[in-house]
């Protein structure tokens, strides 16, 4: 694997979660993240571009935090997506200079954002 052009970006992201059979369930219904199992409490995913982990070796905090932005086509259809796989719609779909957001917590209450640019 090469990691040329990677240098200064961010690379991975981790969550500490609950329950990692749950966490995989709620991101793979609302956004279609495929997982690879490192034992029981270790789960890589990948969203299609960047990778990162869920871990239950470590406790959950979900308060505060920098704040993860995912981008949708479609933000009316993420926000569904959001809705029926059990994530909680914090902030509803609002404009800002650029396109539209909305912000959601996942199941272990982390507090995640999408956008678009329609």
């Amino acid at each position: 694997m090469s990691t040329e052009g990677q240098n200064r970006r961010i690379d991975y992201v981790e969550l500490n979660v609950a329950d990692i059979a749950r966490s995989k369930a709620f991101y793979g219904a609302a956004f279609d993240w495929s997982f690879t199992d490192f034992g029981p409490s270790y789960c890589e995913f990948n969203d299609g571009r960047l990778k990162g982990g869920l871990t239950t070796t470590a406790p959950v905090n979900a308060v505060g935090g920098p704040l993860v932005i995912l981008y949708a086509d479609d933000l009316e259809d993420v926000e569904t997506r959001v809705r029926r796989a059990g994530g909680k719609i914090v902030k509803p779909i609002f404009s800002f200079p650029g396109g539209r957001r909305f912000h959601f917590a996942d199941p272990d209450g982390y507090e995640l954002a999408v956008w678009s640019a329609k």
